[in-house]
């Protein structure tokens, strides 16, 4: 059901009944190690490339999702997923190895948050009975897209982030069983640009679309920031989580006792050279599916706002001198009281 103006709640049970995560060795080495389902032991992942290891890894998130699902390939409905690569080849790839219809959504680093959305609505609506949400990034994969090969040693900027290597799923379905975090209502954001070229600088270029679609949503539901437990933007990092909090606290929403981001938490004080923090579409998605979805289950968490945030940029507009346009959707994650 329609909500406000950007807003839809999902009336009937739509839950996240299993997760797996597969995370690069950086990532193993951060915050979550011991959340994580597989942990590589090197970014090639016994492939000839790292394009192919992406594959790998999105592909063997969705066969593991299905396995702790006990799911076969005729009893899910439709797969959804998206990752950073041109024509999303990595989530494309995975697809043809399952007999199962495909859904392939780009949104940047906010697809893992557009694809819980899709799924949650056909599934919400009583259009098909579960699905798998798949999303993944890959460091070396995306600097050789978006800005340079890894081969030019090219140092990082005081603003940028890491892109996370990893994979994430998650197993949707109708289900009344109170026990598994259900999808409550979700916030489709709009598109904003704020005038940022500067593609090392994705925290300033995201931030604001984070705040609108934050601002939206609490307005839409006519809730306070506090009735969460935690919002949790996407891919911001550190400075753009600062970037974050001014611009709703300068709008009348004082998040600080509920906000964090995903990219900042991922990794450790010590991994220096993540500089900002992570990035990518397997940021929110490894992140989500292993640390918070296992405190859910556990009972340390009963609502999330999860916003994954993307930058819609390319290498070729940005060397053109174009801005950077970004867009961010919430999915609000609840357990039953």
């Amino acid at each position: 059901m329609k909500v406000g103006k950007e807003s839809f709640k999902i009336e009937s049970d739509v839950r996240i009944t299993s997760t797996y995560t597969i995370a690069g060795p950086m990532e193993g080495n951060g915050n979550f190690g011991s959340y994580y389902d597989i942990v590589l032991e090197n970014d090639e992942w016994g492939c000839d490339s790292h394009e192919k290891c992406e594959t790998k890894m999105h592909k063997e998130a969705i066969k593991g999702v299905m396995e702790k699902a006990k799911a076969t390939d005729e009893s899910v409905d439709m797969l959804f997923g998206g990752d950073l690569l041109n024509q999303i080849i990595a989530t494309s790839y995975s697809a043809r190895d399952f007999d199962i219809s495909y859904v392939g959504l780009y949104g940047a680093c906010s697809t893992f948050g557009l694809s819980l959305a899709v799924g949650a609505m056909l599934i919400g609506g009583n259009y098909i009975r579960n699905g798998i949400v798949c999303t993944s990034s890959h460091y070396a994969t995306a600097e050789r897209q978006y800005r340079y090969p890894l081969e030019l040693g090219t140092q990082p900027t005081p603003s940028s982030q890491w892109t996370v290597t990893g994979a994430g799923a998650s197993f949707l379905e109708a289900s009344s069983d109170r026990t598994y975090p259900k999808i409550t209502g979700v916030t489709i954001g709009r598109v904003i640009d704020m005038g940022i070229n500067d593609a090392n600088n994705m925290g300033a270029a995201m931030a604001p679309s984070c705040a609108d679609t934050i601002m939206q949503h609490l307005s839409d539901f006519g809730r306070d920031a506090e009735y969460y437990d935690m919002i949790i933007s996407g891919d911001l990092g550190k400075y753009g989580r600062q970037v974050l909090h001014y611009l709703c606290k300068q709008n009348g929403y004082e998040l600080a006792n509920v906000l964090n981001d995903a990219g900042a938490m991922i990794y450790n004080n010590s991994q220096k050279k993540s500089v900002q923090g992570g990035s990518g579409a397997g940021c929110s998605s490894i992140v989500f599916n292993s640390y918070f979805y296992k405190e859910m289950m556990r009972g340390n968490f009963k609502k999330i706002l999860l916003v994954p945030t993307g930058a819609l940029l390319s290498k070729i507009e940005t060397l053109q001198g174009e801005t950077i346009p970004a867009v961010s959707h919430a999915i609000a994650i609840e357990m039953d009281d």
